[in-house]
């Protein structure tokens, strides 16, 4: 028997494994499509929630944890993969200045660089930013990650260590006894399991299937679009009425992205690749000369003011719960993985597990 079944081969279920596996757990990781295709691969990979002083603490307490070791996972991962996750410290230049009062109490709280910064400053920081801004929020600590890389990285390493993963393989069910899981119903039959974890994104409400739980979990579209520049054209994450252009290191910049309550529908409309190149272009101006390469969308798992779900289920033991990440799962998922861990190898954490808990 596995010691852990993980439903949900995203960013929060192999973050989930990595964390399990390093204590000495063996891991089956079960994907309904193709292993980090869907919310993890699509989204921007900041480090950091946007306008982070609008969340409740208990996101704030997750992205401090894992903003302080992201660049150590990165370099572990990079040296037992050889694939580079390229984390880089980029900052991020927000050109809304309404909450500077909001912000700086925020970031002397939690203890995080912000500058208030004159159109001078803001032309020295990104000179590629247009030039009618009087005044910018600057948070040159911010980092981002490419996301995809961190994908193939994270697996390659699982599969060193003995994960297993089993794709094209859609959980039907999660089974229990007693009062205790064990196991799940797949479409190619019936795992047993000591423990499970549901981390399944928009897709988990309808797993667990119990109307009392993850009630707010719901698939929220986010269209982005891909810019392919010249590397240097774009340093800084630029941000602004809560979209983003975030630079890679080879050229490109991805630009998002929509928020919409559509259902499971990942298509890509005209209308929002029209209004996202517009975005784009006030921006950074300079992106009216550049090609977009590609137009992509993905569904996030919505929550309450973006509380992850993360906790054992409250009557079934050995059933646990790590979703509901909205548009935090990269900056939330280093911590929420080892909140995860805490819960099922029954070690002290230095989080708050109330705050995540699925009954809440």
């Amino acid at each position: 028997m596995k010691d852990c079944v993980i439903v949900g081969g995203g960013l929060i279920g192999m973050l989930s494994a990595y964390e399990l596996v390093q204590a000495g757990r063996r891991v089956k990781l079960l994907e309904r499509g193709q292993t980090g295709q869907e919310a993890s691969w699509a989204g921007g990979g900041i480090l950091s929630p946007l306008y982070p002083w609008r969340y409740p603490d208990a996101v704030s307490e997750l992205a401090s944890w894992g903003q302080a070791r992201y660049q150590a996972l990165a370099e572990a991962l990079c040296e037992q993969s050889g694939i580079d996750p390229e984390w880089q410290q980029s900052g991020l230049l927000m050109l809304d200045t309404e909450e500077q009062a909001e912000a700086a109490a925020w970031a002397e709280r939690y203890q995080v660089p912000l500058e208030t910064l004159d159109s001078a400053a803001i032309q020295q920081c990104e000179p590629v930013v247009d030039g009618h801004h009087s005044t910018a929020l600057w948070m040159p600590a911010v980092a981002q990650i490419r996301n995809p890389r961190l994908l193939a990285a994270l697996r390659r390493t699982l599969e060193l260590r003995g994960v297993v993963f089993e794709e094209q393989q859609e959980v039907h069910a999660v089974q229990h006894q007693g009062g205790r899981i064990t196991g799940v119903k797949t479409s190619q039959g019936e795992i047993p399991a000591d423990h499970v974890v549901i981390a399944s994104g928009a897709w988990s409400r309808q797993l667990l299937n119990d109307p009392r739980y993850l009630t707010a979990v719901e698939p929220v579209r986010g269209q982005m679009l891909l810019y392919k520049g010249a590397p240097g054209l774009l340093n800084t994450i630029v941000m602004s009425e809560g979209h983003y252009a975030i630079p890679r290191k080879d050229g490109h910049i991805l630009v998002g992205s929509t928020m919409e309550y559509v259902g499971f529908d990942k298509s890509t409309t005209p209308s929002a690749a029209s209004a996202l190149r517009q975005i784009a272009e006030q921006l950074v101006p300079a992106l009216g000369d550049v090609e977009i390469v590609r137009h992509w969308a993905g569904l996030r798992p919505g929550s309450v003011e973006g509380v992850p779900y993360i906790g054992e289920h409250p009557e079934i033991s050995g059933l646990y719960i790590n979703t509901g990440h909205f548009r935090n799962g990269v900056v939330l998922g280093l911590a929420s993985a080892r909140l995860l861990g805490d819960l099922i190898l029954r070690r002290a954490s230095p989080f708050d597990q109330s705050l995540y808990a699925i009954e809440r």
